[in-house]
């Protein structure tokens, strides 16, 4: 297993309608076409009206790299990235955790 979380902070109100957008074109695209996704769930911050979070869940890096470089990723980042002032990426360790 693989996994990651993203923080993505939005410029405005406006980038931040047009990210969440963009956001739900490309997980119904991660749904239908990467099954080496197992979790790909997108969050709003509470009491941070421009921040996004992004938990992510890979079978293994090889699924990670495939997603990294599909087509309908490549275009949500080329898309997503004039909306951002910041992005933060943390690669975590497995550990204990209940999954249901």
């Amino acid at each position: 297993m693989f996994a990651l979380v993203v923080r993505f902070d939005c410029r405005d109100s406006a980038a931040a309608e047009r990210f969440d957008e963009l956001t739900a074109e490309v997980v119904r695209e991660i749904a239908e076409k990467e099954p080496g996704t197992l979790t790909y769930a997108t969050h709003a911050v509470a009491d941070e009206p421009l921040a996004r979070v992004f938990y992510e869940v890979y079978r293994d890096r090889g699924a990670f790299q495939a997603h990294e470089t599909a087509e309908h990723v490549r275009r949500f980042h080329a898309r997503k990235d004039p909306l951002l002032t910041a992005t933060r990426v943390e690669f975590l360790q497995p550990g204990a955790g209940l999954g249901r």
